[in-house]
């Protein structure tokens, strides 16, 4: 069985064992990840002490950047990435077990940052981000994952 990660699953193959920012240290360059560097659009190219960087303006092949402890690439910017959970305003009431949470808002989840939208900071492990069903941008985009049987 294969599907979209759960928001927990997500940020636990983002994170891939590290506690920071970013699974690559406590901040981002645009060495490591596509997302705007640059003041564009009106945001800022940098996160904390790191320094700004290119604006690329359009997604990067996977595999540009390198992948995190798991083997899995542009966890970090490139493009937006669905959740199957939807949004919710805050944890209260999550599974605790990574499960999908079933029932929420009408609106879905985003997670990992992208190429267009925003500050590096959204590119963090823990960032989200509310998302329309409607959205068709493209800086928004998909992981599929396959579940174990453990998760059928």
């Amino acid at each position: 069985r294969y599907g979209l990660p759960s928001e927990a699953q997500w940020e636990y193959a983002c994170r891939a064992g590290t506690i920071t920012p970013f699974y690559f240290g406590e901040t981002i360059t645009t060495d490591l990840a596509n997302y705007p560097g640059t003041d564009w659009e009106g945001y800022s190219g940098s996160y904390g002490s790191g320094p700004k960087g290119v604006s690329r303006k359009q997604t990067t092949d996977v595999g540009s950047f390198p992948p995190n402890a798991f083997g899995l690439y542009d966890m970090h910017g490139n493009v937006w990435e669905w959740c199957a959970d939807p949004w919710h305003d805050s944890y209260k009431g999550a599974p605790s077990d990574g499960r999908i949470w079933e029932k929420g808002e009408e609106y879905g989840l985003l997670r990992g940052g992208s190429w267009s939208d925003g500050y590096p900071s959204y590119c963090r492990c823990a960032s989200r981000f509310v998302g329309f069903s409607n959205d068709q941008r493209e800086a928004v985009g998909f992981r599929l994952v396959v579940f174990s049987a453990a998760w059928t």
